[in-house]
């Protein structure tokens, strides 16, 4: 079999849960609060987004001027929604569960690497598992997230591991980028917005059916693109 990476970096949002959902109802109420709809791309480029860089994108589509937005005031009446939102279950994205333990059963140590804040990400560790990971990095927690390589650089060094050394499992565009950026390779599987195919990925529809095998290789595509010159991201 192919050599398994030293350790792989999760995403969690639309990657291990299927709570974009939940973000989407979330951000469609907050778009309403603003006086805009929160249109298919609209939401799209919000994907993976930090906090500040997602409520920017809303404040632009609502032409709402520099000096009227209040961006403390929305993150907190968003994170507030999103808490009550998550508060009823979040559901696992398909083949998710099977993977995070077949991963432990490899003794591959792994992180939990999301832009989501800290104080939402605690409320969804429980669905997750916080005794899975040997770290977890939030987009609060580093000078910049998503689609900066911080948070993936961050985990890889906390593990003590190369980022080509690491596999990273993204869904999102901003995810990936940071992945890329980071020197990581990356298994891709998109939940809502489209994913470049680029040297660096390897793309899957779905985490089922991901066994040692097929994460082994997935890894090896993805290692030797990184050193093939990208065309575009």
């Amino acid at each position: 079999m192919t050599r398994l990476p030293r350790a792989v970096l999760w995403d969690m949002d639309g990657t291990l849960l299927d709570s974009e959902k939940l973000w989407d109802v979330a951000m469609a109420d907050l778009a309403a609060k603003l006086g805009v709809a929160m249109t298919h791309e609209l939401r799209q480029s919000t994907l993976g987004n930090s906090m500040v860089d997602a409520l920017t994108r809303l404040f632009d589509a609502a032409a709402v001027p520099a000096g009227d937005r209040d961006l403390d005031g929305a993150a907190q009446w968003l994170r507030d929604r999103v808490s009550e939102l998550f508060a009823d279950g979040i559901p696992w994205r398909p083949g998710a569960q099977d993977l995070l333990d077949l991963v432990a059963g490899l003794d591959i140590p792994m992180a939990l690497v999301t832009n989501t804040e800290r104080v939402l990400t605690d409320k969804a560790l429980p669905t997750v598992g916080a005794n899975r990971f040997a770290v977890t990095f939030c987009g609060d927690e580093v000078p910049v997230g998503k689609p900066a390589p911080d948070l993936y650089l961050a985990a890889a060094a906390h593990l003590g591991v190369a980022p080509a050394e690491c596999l990273v499992v993204e869904d999102s565009p901003t995810g990936s980028a940071a992945a890329l950026a980071a020197g990581c390779p990356t298994l891709v599987v998109p939940s809502d917005a489209p994913v470049p195919s680029v040297p660096g990925r390897v793309h899957r529809d779905s985490l089922v059916g991901v066994d040692a095998a097929v994460l082994a290789e997935a890894f090896r595509v993805a290692g030797e693109g990184l050193d093939r010159p990208a065309v575009g991201d």
